[in-house]
């Protein structure tokens, strides 16, 4: 079960993480859009799971994962173990593709503005997109409180008005704490570089299989935040 954050309150998603839900003032804001960014294409494997997890921890029996296909050719699709190992089940997973990514924001506000979806991912190459689509994206999710997430293979550039922007890549990983456990346990640096109702922050993160939920890793060094003034190849 989900271990609810220090405060907890109506629209909000606690991510069990003290240090991250006192950030966010309690919890991830739901009926908002949020933008997660890999820190690099090599690093979208990371951002997507990072985006997955959130989506985990909503209570909504349907989740959207729309796509431009070009996405699917470059990155391929979500994979069923790897989602099951989230404790999702699959078939709670609908996935959309569209040719263009006009016609993604599209299905993706759509998909938004469905009273009986929770969670609605969209998933973008690189490139900008306008602000009109942005804004309409988070009224959509205001309107109906579903969780909004576009999902963004480089940092971008753009102005926005998501609720928060992060910076999400890959961490090294370490095999399970106990001896008997032979997995090697993934994780990832995760960046808050926007809050529009807080600071930012900077933590690393693992899947812990038995709550189902984001957790501090214990191993951690200090966090060192993502240089914006170079290229985004230079990023990652």
């Amino acid at each position: 079960q989900r271990i609810p954050g220090p405060v907890e309150r109506p629209g909000l998603l606690p991510l069990g993480i003290p240090a991250i839900d006192k950030v966010l003032g309690g919890g991830l804001m739901r009926g908002a859009l949020h933008e997660i960014a890999a820190a690099g294409e090599i690093h979208l494997p990371a951002a997507a799971g990072f985006a997955l997890g959130l989506a985990v921890c909503t209570p909504s029996p349907r989740l959207f994962w729309i796509t431009e296909d070009m996405g699917l050719a470059e990155s391929g699709v979500p994979h069923g173990a790897g989602i099951d190992a989230f404790g999702f089940a699959p078939e709670r997973l609908v996935m959309v593709s569209t040719a263009h990514r006009r016609d993604m924001l599209w299905a993706m506000e759509e998909a938004v503005r469905c009273r009986a979806v929770g969670t609605v991912i969209g998933e973008m190459r690189a490139g900008d997109i306008g602000t009109v689509a942005v804004r309409r994206l988070s009224l959509a999710a205001a309107e109906n409180g579903t969780l909004a997430l576009l999902l963004r293979a480089t940092p971008p550039n753009d102005a926005s008005t998501a609720a928060t922007r992060w910076i999400v890549g890959t961490a090294p990983s370490i095999p399970g704490r106990e001896q008997s456990e032979r997995e090697i346990r993934s994780r990832l640096t995760a960046h808050l570089v926007r809050n529009r109702h807080g600071p930012a922050g900077s933590w690393i993160l693992e899947w812990s299989d038995n709550d189902e939920r984001f957790i501090l890793t214990t191993h951690a060094q200090p966090v060192a935040a993502p240089a914006f003034n170079r290229s985004h190849r230079q990023v990652a």
